[in-house]
């Protein structure tokens, strides 16, 4: 079945492209990525006869968005008369037997009986948990045909499983793609776009993206650039990362009273989180140079990975809500005590935190890292930030938390601006 249309030039190469597993289409809004990861699946289904999926982390989304845009171009195609659709529930059914099914991660247990899917695009990846990602990866299969996930977004914040998976992992600059626009690393084919890529969209809505530039610059990096970045204020915006061997420099001119230990306690959704931690008192840095982090890590399993601890009974700090534990550890050799925890301390110990001039992390420090570098409040519904909530759940944080509990560091009030603190409120 012969096809004419007309399409973006940036887009031209990605729609003919079926050589990848997974294709992930990251861009500015008005881009025209959706739309063009809608026509690709299209064309790929009245050349052959496949069941695509389509999915969204909410249901209810889909008929309004990805449903009604297959329907649109569609009729621009001038099929309608051939490519029947069903609204209950929501398919569409090619004239060769290729049919399009919609599902939404809020009901995953209708996933299960799907079968024989060879194509799954996830609109709007970002909004899906990196759970229901790996659970949609299990879902591809067919006996055979090639397999292909098309994933599309806006960008969003670095400490989304997009970004750490796309980039973070396979250890890829996003600042490369920015730069290459079109690019295949091993088996994905990644796809940057934004504004100015969509030779339909009208001029105005072009100068509305760019007047971002003056009131909200994340919506503008977001939006314009369609480049990820951190969303909303750092906690720490300190934070900088060093070589290994150049923190052990630094850690080793510090006298042995100023190495700590601190301990959070995790097991199914949390982790076990360890860090020693060395404070150079006179400059007032902190220096993170050695992490554990697991989860589903029993006590006596965890015990025997820091045994490490018990031969050389350096005392570890930690989390004084689980005295139970704290009993076990002892027990088995440990030097370990509660950190003081009274009210308001997630408060204050966030603040102390923040008064050192910089927290510098080992390299090798790579949850740490993760967790830390680009850590940002939690806002209420009116846009204001929580003092003691943040994006995540940051297990090295309170890590940090109690091993440094009974330490303080001199709040020298108005100083913060010197290096580069968002807020001003403590």
């Amino acid at each position: 079945m012969e096809v004419n249309k007309e399409v973006n030039p940036h887009f031209e190469d990605f729609l003919f492209d079926w050589d990848s597993k997974f294709y992930f289409l990251v861009g500015g809004y008005g881009s025209s990525k959706s739309y063009h990861v809608a026509l690709k699946i299209i064309l790929k289904l009245l050349a052959e006869k496949r069941t695509a999926l389509v999915v969204r982390d909410v249901y209810d989304t889909i008929r309004d968005s990805c449903f009604s845009l297959f329907e649109e171009i569609v009729i621009d195609l001038g099929l309608d008369d051939k490519i029947r659709f069903v609204t209950s529930p929501m398919q569409i059914r090619f004239p060769n037997g290729s049919k399009i099914i919609f599902k939404g991660m809020d009901k995953p247990q209708k996933l299960k009986s799907i079968h024989n899917i060879s194509i799954i695009w996830l609109e709007e990846c970002s909004e899906i948990k990196y759970a229901g990602f790996k659970e949609l990866i299990g879902r591809l299969r067919h006996p055979t045909l090639k397999l292909h996930m098309i994933l599309s977004t806006n960008p969003v914040a670095k400490s989304n499983w997009t970004y750490k998976h796309f980039f973070k992992v396979p250890k890829i600059k996003d600042t490369m793609l920015y730069k290459q626009r079109i690019m295949r690393i091993g088996d994905t084919y990644y796809h940057h776009s934004v504004a100015d890529d969509n030779y339909f969209l009208p001029y105005s809505y072009i100068e509305q993206l760019d007047a971002l530039k003056a009131y909200d610059m994340d919506l503008y990096r977001i939006a314009r650039k369609g480049q990820f970045g951190v969303n909303g204020t750092l906690v720490l915006p300190q934070f900088i990362v060093q070589s290994h061997t150049k923190v052990m420099n630094a850690v080793g001119d510090i006298p042995s009273r100023f190495l700590r230990v601190g301990m959070d306690f995790g097991f199914e959704d949390s982790y076990n989180a360890v860090l020693r931690i060395a404070i150079d008192d006179k400059r007032k840095y902190l220096y993170i140079y050695w992490e554990y982090y697991k989860n589903h890590m029993t006590d006596d399993a965890t015990a025997v990975d820091l045994q490490e601890f018990a031969e050389s009974r350096e005392l570890i700090r930690a989390d004084s809500a689980e005295p139970k534990t704290i009993k076990y550890y002892n027990q088995e050799g440990f030097r370990m005590i509660g950190a003081k925890k009274p009210p308001g301390s997630r408060t204050q110990n966030t603040k102390k935190v923040k008064r050192f001039k910089k927290i510098i992390c080992s390299a090798e420090c790579v949850h740490t890292i993760d967790e830390l570098q680009d850590l940002t409040y939690a806002v209420n519904k009116d846009g204001e930030l929580i003092e003691d909530e943040f994006s995540i759940d940051p297990h090295t944080f309170s890590a940090t938390w109690y091993g440094l509990d009974g330490y303080e560091v001199a709040d020298i009030k108005g100083s913060y601006k010197n290096y580069g603190l968002q807020t001003g409120k403590f």
